[in-house]
């Protein structure tokens, strides 16, 4: 584990400090479920527009609440949380349980609200408590013809003449033993 992970409990104290040495903080969510080039863009983009960047991960349970997809999300929050703190332009990960980060975005207050551009501003959840206490709302145009879901459409056409329902069927080498079991849980 590593302390860029932490609950909207400890980093909203942080972050207030932060914020009275003038520092900005840009706030961006979502599932982040296999992470892409797209993400990693759209991450960076979000950090220029501030001092530190939170990225509050839904949960698994609010993944599943928002229809991404039979068998959505493909990897369990820890493990997600734990790849977006791996990346440098992330300075906190925090995950969050309802459907929409309207939540901790009051519990955060940060200066700045990120969507991707597939979100108009004035879609965006939080946007009256952040622009409420003068801060800024933006969308990032996203990277075109890059998805999760996109990702996970190629993969299944892979295997088109075979059975894509189970793709861990289709492996060609026997799995190594050493490897956790993707079809079971964490």
């Amino acid at each position: 584990m590593t302390d860029k992970i932490t609950t909207a409990q400890e980093l909203s104290g942080i972050l207030q400090i932060r914020q009275r040495k003038g520092e900005r903080v840009v706030f961006t969510n979502g599932c982040f479920d296999l992470l892409h080039i797209g993400h990693i863009r759209y991450l960076q983009s979000a950090r220029a527009l501030g001092n530190l960047l939170v990225v509050a991960v839904n949960s698994d349970e609010s993944v599943r609440s928002l229809d991404k997809g039979q068998g959505r999300p493909l990897n369990p929050v820890d493990q997600r949380m734990e790849v977006l703190a791996a990346l440098a332009c992330v300075d906190y990960v925090v995950r969050f349980d309802e459907s929409t980060p309207l939540t901790i975005i009051q519990t955060l207050q940060p200066n700045v609200l990120v969507k991707g551009g597939d979100w108009s501003v004035d879609q965006i959840v939080g946007k009256d408590v952040v622009e409420g206490r003068g801060g800024t709302v933006k969308n990032i145009s996203l990277t075109p013809n890059i998805s999760t879901s996109l990702i996970i459409d190629r993969i299944q056409n892979m295997g088109i003449a075979s059975d894509i329902s189970n793709p861990i069927e289709r492996r060609s080498a026997p799995p190594d033993s050493s490897l956790p079991d993707p079809t079971m849980p964490a």
